[in-house]
């Protein structure tokens, strides 16, 4: 309805109420004077709901978080963020747990073209993985505890892949968030972007000593290959006279957290918990200063009139320290009393707080961190049964596999990198050719038809019992549908064997053909059931070979290798 119809409905009801009631129609005149109050309550409740919003409070805040989440307020919202997860026993358990859920078990990663059909590109890809440098930084135990605590109190992680252009090998570093100023995009797409802007000041000898240098440069985004690439840039925006570096062979891949649609950063993952761990600190705090206060005074003296202070003279109160330690000493007083007089001690049933008072405060931090409460605390508290924590851990799972996409995905996008440059290096160990569609983006495609499919695999976090997955895995390879090395990957997995690919490869021969162990003539999967039920481990006889004699369960040799008569 228009205004102008709005303004006519407004101006002639009242009149055809008054229509009604004068010819006699008073049920009429009641159900349109029925109708006119409900459009009125509707109106003014509406008005109502949009008023509240523009309350001092809420204007205050959305003007607060315009300003805080600049790049200025995202620098103070870290330093926060990451001091409160050293302090805080709270944020700390929190980091403990959603490292552990996602981290905890490892990531087994391989490539499917491991060289029997093809060019290995597995090989590539575990040479990265194992490569000292990017296990420090990216791929090893330690970088994967410190990429987790970076998106607990930054919300970022910018991963730079330092790469050889006459090799092709790819170093990944990380660059550090308060130097990262500002992404570009692409101005027709703000999801596309172009560049990363990092400032910092380095460290420069001159002749008149050591001075500080302001340096600029941009990185490409992983994924953004233009035609043309020059060497310098700059943006006059920023106010920058001078041109500014480009660091081609280093993209930058972007992981962020907690993000608004739109948004350039991400937001820490322990930022909606910090005021509410600081609520519980404080609250605790005074719980234990009402303590020490009850401790003081815990007895009380009744008399009559004048007698109180003669009274309060007559009791002698012990020793207050030890006068040769120092030690406090709590041993009791003595007091003399007359008949009229009561001593006896402070009631404290109505100044009693216990500790359990402050457990919403704790419940709320663990809301804010995606973990179930009698986790966080280490304590399941009065209503923490087994089922009611096993119920709480399920959304958590759910949460943490959800980490796990996002560093997965992660993952396969850096590994990409890895593999095209590996093709496109001169001296790189993989062949194939770069292919530009309509629209200009760069693929490459590899040579003999060789599959580039990655697989990452994580641990299901559930404890399952490895009886159970292997008694599964066993069935399956009894249907001679599934590769031998499949099964041998599926049971080691099951085990928990961190170093999945050098047993695999222990198990292939030169070409990349499955060499079954000695004593594994039943099958891969019945031979290791058959040890795990004899108490023996299964990964150790998938993995020893007592003879290095080829058995008839090998593969012959391809044709082009035999000798020639």
């Amino acid at each position: 309805m228009g205004f102008a119809a709005s303004l006519r409905e407004t101006v002639a009801a009242p009149i055809r109420e008054t229509w009604y009631r004068a010819t006699g129609r008073v049920e009429l005149a009641e159900v349109l004077r029925q109708e006119r109050a409900t459009v009125a309550h509707l109106q003014e409740s509406m008005a109502d709901l949009e008023n509240r919003m523009r309350e001092p409070g809420w204007t205050h805040l959305t003007a607060q978080a315009q300003r805080e989440f600049s790049r200025e307020g995202l620098q103070q919202i870290t330093a926060v963020c990451r001091i409160m997860t050293i302090k805080s026993p709270l944020l700390r358990r929190g980091l403990s747990l959603r490292t552990g859920y996602v981290w905890g078990q490892g990531v087994q990663i391989s490539a499917r073209a491991t060289g029997e059909k093809g060019q290995d590109v597995n090989d590539v890809i575990q040479r990265f993985l194992t490569d000292p440098g990017n296990r420090r930084t990216f791929t090893g135990d330690q970088a994967h505890e410190e990429l987790e605590r970076a998106l607990y109190s930054d919300g970022n992680v910018f991963i730079a892949m330092f790469t050889s252009p006459r090799t092709g090998r790819v170093q990944v570093r990380t660059l550090p968030w308060d130097e990262i100023t500002d992404v570009i995009c692409n101005p027709e797409d703000r999801s596309e972007p172009w560049f990363y802007r990092r400032e910092w000041w380095e460290d420069r000898r001159t002749e008149s000593g050591m001075q500080q240098i302001r340096k600029i440069a941009y990185y490409p985004a992983l994924g953004y290959n233009p035609a043309v690439k020059p060497r310098r840039l700059t943006f006059p925006m920023y106010g920058d006279s001078t041109l500014a570096e480009v660091y081609w062979d280093a993209p930058v891949y972007h992981v962020r957290v907690n993000a608004q649609l739109g948004w350039k950063f991400g937001l820490p993952d322990c930022y909606a918990a910090v005021d509410w761990a600081q609520a519980y600190k404080e609250f605790l705090t005074d719980w234990a200063r009402l303590i020490k206060s009850l401790s003081r005074f815990a007895w009380k003296l009744t008399s009559k009139g004048s007698k109180q202070a003669a009274a309060r003279n007559r009791i002698a109160a012990g020793p207050g320290t030890d006068r040769y330690s120092g030690d406090p000493q709590h041993a009791g007083a003595t007091a003399l009393m007359t008949p009229d007089m009561a001593l006896e001690a402070v009631p404290k049933s109505g100044a009693t707080i216990d500790s359990e008072s402050g457990r919403p405060l704790a419940a709320m931090v663990a809301a804010a961190l995606d973990v179930p409460v009698t986790m966080l605390l280490g304590d399941p508290g009065t209503t923490g049964a087994r089922a009611t924590a096993e119920t709480l851990d399920t959304p958590t799972e759910r949460s943490m596999e959800l980490r796990r996409s996002v560093w997965g995905e992660a993952l396969r996008q850096i590994l990409d990198y890895v593999i095209d440059q590996a093709v496109k290096a001169p001296q790189g160990a993989l062949k194939g050719k770069a292919v530009r569609d309509e629209d200009g983006r760069e693929t490459i495609e590899l040579a003999q038809d060789t599959d580039r499919t990655l697989d990452v695999s994580w641990p299901d976090i559930d404890d399952l019992d490895p009886a159970a997955i292997i008694d599964s895995i066993v069935k399956a390879d009894g249907t001679q549908y599934l590769p031998p090395l499949v099964v041998v990957r599926l049971l080691l997995e099951a085990l928990g064997v961190r170093d999945v690919e050098s047993i695999v490869e222990a198990l292939t021969d030169e070409y990349g053909n499955f060499r079954p162990p000695e004593g594994a003539s039943k099958g891969a999967g019945q031979a290791a059931v058959d040890a795990f039920r004899r108490g023996e481990d299964p990964a150790g006889l998938l993995a020893g070979r007592t003879s290095d004699e080829p058995n008839d369960d090998e593969a012959p040799k391809p044709d082009d290798e035999d000798p020639v008569e």
